[in-house]
């Protein structure tokens, strides 16, 4: 399974940094997926939805945690380039 597209919407707001989709084999996209500041740097929240119970649960996550590392550092690669060239623009 190859990653053939990631589409970042930056929010900019404390905590909340973007939302993310993520397209697969140009074929099967994943929406809703979150760049998050936590305490210890940025990190990637997949899609969840809110249980009966206020609890969350993802609804869409890799399995094995070497794809979870690949994706994340993916993804936060090329938020870093986003912001990178919004500032060139900027």
């Amino acid at each position: 399974m190859e990653i053939t597209e990631i589409n970042i919407n930056i929010r900019g707001e404390e905590k909340l940094k973007a939302f993310v989709n993520v397209t697969f084999d140009d074929v099967f996209v994943v929406r809703g997926l979150k760049v998050i500041q936590g305490n210890s740097g940025l990190f990637v929240c997949m899609p969840s939805r809110k249980m009966q119970d206020g609890t969350y649960k993802d609804i869409a996550h890799p399995i094995r945690n070497n794809f979870r590392q690949q994706l994340e550092k993916m993804i936060l690669d090329e938020y870093q380039n986003l912001l990178e060239k919004e500032g060139e623009e900027g």
